[in-house]
């Protein structure tokens, strides 16, 4: 190394000395410079946001009281409609439970249950939606009086779907083969929807789906 440096002129060697500070700056910006004045911009960056940050959270703090106000309410909320929903820890008890109450009303109202299906759950949050499909038989005043039923229960149920279609026959029609005389005069195809609490939506597979024929 000696040798080659003796070797090089005055204006050479003054070449690579002038090349090796160069490289040097360069080698220092990269590994001093850059890294600091990051840093720099970092800590400039979070000078100007923590004062929004400090106002923020002094804002959340202010309405502690009302946040507090708020989830009580909420949780009272929830436990005043604890005893609305079907009972049961499976979504095959709790459409049994909504299959007994809307039975239960349909035979209080004196119409007649001709078919029952239980539908698939639907997972509505931390909810599940638990329905079935009824064909009901009876007069026009004991439908009414079924539907009024099911939307005045102590349970929370809904009427998501109703069909009505009329069994009146004119005086002088003649009667279909095999029919024998009704007081019916209507049969409704009635959806209704009730909830349950904490069902996964994975349980849609485990609901039961059957069809429960009755004498007409």
């Amino acid at each position: 190394m000696k040798q080659l440096w003796a070797r090089l002129s005055k204006r050479e060697r003054g070449l690579v000395v002038t090349t090796l500070l160069i490289l040097l700056l360069v080698l220092g910006r990269i590994s001093v410079v850059s890294p600091y004045m990051a840093h720099r911009e970092w800590v400039q960056t979070q000078l100007e946001i923590q004062p929004q940050l400090l106002e923020k959270n002094l804002r959340y703090i202010g309405q502690k009281e009302q946040l507090s106000a708020a989830l009580e309410a909420a949780r009272n909320d929830v436990k005043a409609h604890e005893a609305k929903l079907l009972t049961g820890d499976t979504p095959s008890v709790n459409a049994s439970d909504l299959q007994e109450t809307v039975q239960g009303l349909a035979a209080k109202e004196g119409t007649q249950v001709i078919t029952t299906r239980v539908l698939n759950p639907e997972a509505t949050g931390a909810f599940s939606k638990i329905a079935i499909q009824m064909e009901v038989g009876g007069q026009v005043e004991q439908v009414a009086s079924l539907v009024r039923g099911i939307e005045t229960s102590p349970k929370l149920l809904v009427i998501d779907e109703i069909n009505v279609r009329s069994l009146f026959r004119p005086v002088g029609l003649p009667q279909q083969q095999g029919a024998q005389p009704t007081a019916q005069n209507l049969r409704v195809s009635i959806t209704v929807a009730g909830f349950a609490r904490g069902q996964a939506a994975a349980a849609k597979s485990d609901a039961p789906k059957t069809m429960v024929e009755k004498g007409v």
